[in-house]
């Protein structure tokens, strides 16, 4: 039987054509496809099997590692001597963050309360809860500016009841009940007789706040209706915007509520987040791409805007009164207490700031924040945010607890939040995010060189049997003649 290699080779031709035809369409029918994929997986649906549990329960251990600075020098303090710090830790608490209260609602929005609690991981500590550590007495340091012009008779009047019960312009306790809270009569008395003035109405601590607490009642969008707004706030406790400071632009509730952002990032892309804590939004820049066990990232960073003060970055006047520039003023929603937050060692802040204090040594690689994000959709892979707190401290006349202590901005803990995706989750994360797309990827280019070489073979094939034919009909006519 003979085969027409000529027809085989048309066949195969068309074969090839119809196999690069296929890897064209991937190739441009593949990102969406893709995309399609990402949008699915990245709305706010309880019906999502990889981001809605990683949204509503936070599937990765979270640490919170807390830094003393432990005064050296308290009596040369109150005479108007340099503070003199040591930093103590890390104190390392293991964060659990669970969502509450999920509601739908009709606007494609999604409302919750996010409670957060906090266990003490001493192998993971430099030193336990137990051990004592001394820093400024916020109960009589910060009342004091917080009094400074109020009547004179006042201030007495207040000096005296800090002698009643004992206390002083340092505290020297351990650190368990510096962060978590400690018994005092003041706290008592000023509850008691001037409710409404302290945060707290048991114990007093720096974190007493914080455990067993949650950031309020959020209200985001679940991306259903619009992609680019999945995560972003629509409000947060009814509000649409904040009151506490002093333009319309510093008031904005901006970007999601800091846990993940928007699909399809570049690096143009900022990353905008409203923080309860910080009693603003605050928002992150592009730093560089990089890549984290295959995964690749963007690496956004804090801006040395974003605790600028006004005179150095106008848009941030809203936040003032101002003093230098790298800290921000937060009294206006911490009960009128002169408490300013920064970076660790004040990191990226006038460095007159440091020249008050000793013992202070900021770098990018221990006191910069920063958040590692997928860019395709928008979930933070690896996560630190580091921020300090400190009081302002002066000698306020006729509260004689403040002795004669010089104007300083002075550190008195700063603390990381982190956590990184690990195990399981970056496996699934790593097949359904990077893998599946990448063979898709591959298998168009595959299709193409696939086709393109049959088409290759099959012409040489149908030129070599056409070439056969005509040696063979030319050798016929040679016979008959």
């Amino acid at each position: 039987m003979h085969i027409d290699k000529s027809k085989v080779a048309i066949i195969f031709m068309v074969l090839g054509s119809l196999t690069v035809l296929f890897g064209i369409i991937v190739v441009f029918a593949g990102p969406l496809i893709i995309d399609d994929q990402i949008i699915k997986n990245t709305v706010i649906d309880p019906n999502n099997e990889i981001a809605y549990p990683m949204w509503k329960d936070i599937p990765v251990p979270f640490y919170m590692s807390v830094y003393f600075f432990n005064v050296l020098n308290p009596k040369e303090v109150l005479l108007g001597e340099k503070p003199m710090v040591e930093e103590r830790g890390p104190y390392v608490y293991r964060k659990r963050c669970q969502k509450d209260n999920i509601t739908f609602h009709p606007n494609f929005t999604v409302s919750y309360r996010e409670y957060r609690q906090y266990y003490f991981e001493p192998s993971m500590s430099v030193g336990n809860e137990s051990d004592v550590v001394t820093i400024p007495n916020m109960l009589v340091l910060g009342a004091a500016v917080m009094m400074e012009k109020l009547p004179f008779a006042v201030r007495m009047m207040m000096s005296a009841t800090f002698k009643t019960f004992k206390e002083g312009p340092f505290l020297t306790k351990p650190v368990g009940e510096l962060m978590w809270g400690y018994d005092s009569g003041l706290v008592d008395f000023l509850n008691k007789y001037l409710p409404g003035m302290l945060p707290t109405k048991g114990k007093f601590g720096l974190f007493s706040e914080f455990n067993n607490s949650n950031t309020g009642l959020f209200n985001i969008h679940t991306g259903k209706d619009d992609i680019s707004k999945v995560h972003k706030v629509d409000s947060w406790n009814g509000l649409k915007k904040l009151t506490n400071w002093g333009t319309p632009q510093c008031n904005m509730m901006n970007g999601t509520a800091g846990q993940m952002w928007p699909p399809f990032m570049t690096p143009k892309t900022t990353l905008p987040f409203y923080s309860p804590d910080a009693c603003r939004s605050m928002e992150l820049v592009y730093q560089r791409p990089g890549v984290m066990q295959g995964i690749p990232l963007y690496r956004y960073v804090a801006p040395k805007t974003l605790f600028a003060n006004g005179s150095d970055y106008a848009p941030n006047e809203g936040f003032c009164p101002c003093r230098q520039s790298g800290i921000l003023n937060v009294s206006s929603c911490r009960h009128n207490s002169p408490v300013f937050i920064s970076h660790p060692h004040f990191y990226n802040a006038d460095p007159v700031l440091r020249d008050f204090v000793g013992g202070l040594s900021p770098n990018e690689d221990e006191h910069g924040l920063f958040i590692d994000i997928h860019p395709m959709t928008g979930v933070p892979l690896n996560v630190s945010i580091r921020l300090q707190l400190n009081l302002f401290m002066k000698r306020v006349s006729a509260i004689t607890e403040t002795g004669k202590i010089a104007d300083v901005v002075m550190p008195m803990i700063w603390f990381e939040e982190s956590g990184y995706i690990d195990g399981p989750i970056l496996d699934t994360f790593h097949t359904n995010l990077v893998v599946l797309p990448a063979v898709m990827e591959y298998t168009q280019y595959i299709f193409i060189s696939l086709g393109l070489l049959t088409i290759i073979v099959a012409l040489l094939v149908h030129r070599r049997s056409k070439v056969s034919g005509k040696e063979l009909v030319n050798e016929k006519h040679t016979q008959k003649n």
